[in-house]
């Protein structure tokens, strides 16, 4: 498979993945994370899919497009594996859904940011929340979802918290 296809199909799965959560948590209040902006393309569509909630975003700095870019009250700048442990409070309610985003294309360096930020993630979550994300979770707070159709296990991960 070319490394376009590929990058076609993951996003067909991430689409698909958001979509899911989205109307999982249609009756669930509280507000949505996204961890890891880039430039905005995931955050355009949750804003567009979970209109009416607050977003709030985590990120090393901002790289989006101006139409992407959240406002700045939503918007967490620094080491996520800071920044998400010290959010509640900015926040103000539990979460009810999570995307993250964070892979670099190095599955190592990938997996030990995963583990350093996935137990302060899971305590901003409500329980009953999703978390939709390009990296595999290990957390005993974290029950693994089924995908949507078309999704092939491993290119991404759903998880609803415990």
């Amino acid at each position: 498979m070319s490394r376009l296809d590929s990058f076609i199909r993951r996003l067909e799965a991430q689409r698909a993945c958001l979509d899911a959560a989205a109307a999982m948590i249609a009756c669930t209040p509280g507000p949505v994370l996204e961890v890891g902006l880039g430039n905005g393309r995931t955050y355009d569509h949750m804003r567009e899919r979970l209109a009416g909630r607050a977003i709030f975003v985590f990120d090393r700095q901002v790289a989006t497009h101006p139409a992407s870019t959240p406002p700045p009250e939503f918007l967490i700048i620094g080491d996520v594996r800071k920044t998400l442990a010290g959010a509640a409070g900015r926040i103000g309610a539990s979460a009810a859904m999570a995307h993250v985003d964070i892979g670099s294309g190095e599955e190592a360096a990938n997996a030990v940011l995963a583990a350093a930020i996935v137990p302060s993630l899971v305590a901003l979550m409500a329980p009953g929340g999703v978390i939709v994300s390009d990296q595999p979770l290990a957390h005993a707070g974290l029950e693994l979802l089924p995908l949507p159709g078309g999704v092939k296990p491993g290119r991404y991960h759903m998880y609803r918290v415990r």
